[in-house]
């Protein structure tokens, strides 16, 4: 058919299998929102729970994506930290952090939470946001395995 659908419903319907629809949606949480195609909206993960465009079992998990935005709380200093900062820490694992880092360079640059902007990973790696592993990581995604 010619129906649009959203990831969530895709997924629903069997069209997409659970762990693609899930990547596709923390990556588009990482760059900030949801997107809806039926719609042509863009929702933060917690309108896009409200507007049934998730489902409610993925909240946690694109919430934890969308803080790649927003930035995640650091237990311990209580300071708000960079998706390569929580990796170090042990806040996330570091294949959903590489995952979730490669989606922000695919949609424009890495974001910084402090200054809520984005830099290129180059300028990224310059200014310290991550190491010369993470830079050659997320310069040529091929050229290691995570």
């Amino acid at each position: 058919t010619k129906e649009k659908l959203n990831i969530y419903q895709a997924m629903k319907k069997k069209l997409l299998m659970q762990g693609t629809a899930l990547i596709l949606l923390e990556a588009q949480a990482a760059t900030g929102f949801i997107i809806d195609p039926v719609k042509n909206q863009k929702f933060y993960v917690n309108e896009a729970v409200k507007a049934g465009i998730v489902g409610p079992e993925l909240h946690e998990k694109l919430l934890s994506a969308e803080k790649a935005v927003t930035g995640y709380k650091d237990p311990y200093s209580g300071n708000t930290v960079s998706v390569f900062e929580a990796m170090k820490k042990g806040l996330i694992l570091r294949e959903h952090g590489i995952r979730i880092l490669e989606a922000q360079v695919a949609t424009g640059g890495i974001i910084d939470p402090v200054h809520s902007h984005r830099v290129p990973v180059e300028v990224a790696y310059q200014r310290g946001y991550f190491d010369e592993d993470m830079s050659k990581i997320l310069s040529d995604p091929r050229s290691q395995e995570h």
